[in-house]
């Protein structure tokens, strides 16, 4: 049956599912990298759609801003059927070694987020991705020429929260940069058993007045989009070779 936010029907939704926050960015997905995609739902503007790409079937689907909202959206996805979900956003930059519109791969998230918390009854959790996403990530966007920086971020709830004299403390511990959502869906990732992982593209740098702008925040997000459906491809396929492996051993 049809989920309470994301009223899609069974089968509706594909096993690989990218996750951007802004309905618009679906939209923007499925129109320039999904062949025959399809809108599966847009209730509270929430879009959903499912196509292909190089033959693989994929979704993507708007989460809204912030873990709240992300979580809704996740454990109703999975409900339809997805298997591999992958945030696919934007992050402001801590490390000095990023720059406006570089790529980041995250393997794990500082849970800076109160329903990471709520699910976990205030226990303290290991926020990580999904291994074998996070290495299909940086293959792909090694292949393209577009290698991310990979390593640690901070999920926040309050995006304004962060002052610029937080940074230097921040980046102190070892985090690449601030995003919103990825620490609840590492956490859903390993409770729910499905794979999970995040791509980035650095926007600004955290306490700068100027934003990047939007032609390099737009082909950053292109190679994002573009580094995930190649890795969804290389996830999909090796399924494929494991299931038949254990066919033959049946």
């Amino acid at each position: 049956m049809s989920q309470l936010h994301v009223r899609a029907e069974p089968g509706a939704v594909a096993e690989h599912v990218l996750l951007p926050g802004d309905p618009n960015r679906a939209r923007r997905i499925a129109e320039r990298f999904l062949d025959d995609s399809v809108l599966y739902t847009d209730h509270r503007q929430m879009f959903g759609y499912t196509g292909t790409y190089r033959g693989l079937r994929v979704s993507v689907q708007a989460t809204g801003m912030g873990c709240p909202s992300l979580a809704i959206v996740v454990e109703e996805l999975i409900r339809l059927g997805a298997r591999t979900l992958i945030r696919v956003g934007t992050a402001g930059i801590v490390a000095s070694e990023i720059a406006p519109g570089d790529l980041v791969v995250a393997h794990a998230s500082v849970a800076n987020d109160g329903t990471t918390r709520h699910y976990m009854h205030g226990q303290p959790f290991a926020c990580v991705a999904d291994f074998g996403v996070t290495r299909a990530l940086v293959e792909a966007g090694t292949a393209a020429g577009t290698a991310p920086h990979v390593g640690l971020i901070r999920t926040d709830d309050a995006f304004y929260a962060v002052a610029p004299d937080d940074v230097s403390a921040i980046r102190a511990t070892g985090v690449l940069a601030i995003e919103m959502e990825a620490s609840t869906l590492f956490l859903l990732g390993s409770l729910r058993s499905v794979r999970t992982g995040c791509a980035l593209v650095a926007s600004n740098r955290i306490g700068d007045p100027s934003f990047v702008s939007q032609e390099t925040l737009d082909g950053g997000v292109d190679a994002m989009t573009r580094m995930t459906l190649d890795a969804c491809v290389a996830l999909g396929t090796d399924a494929g070779r494991l299931d038949s492996t254990e066919r033959s051993r049946a």
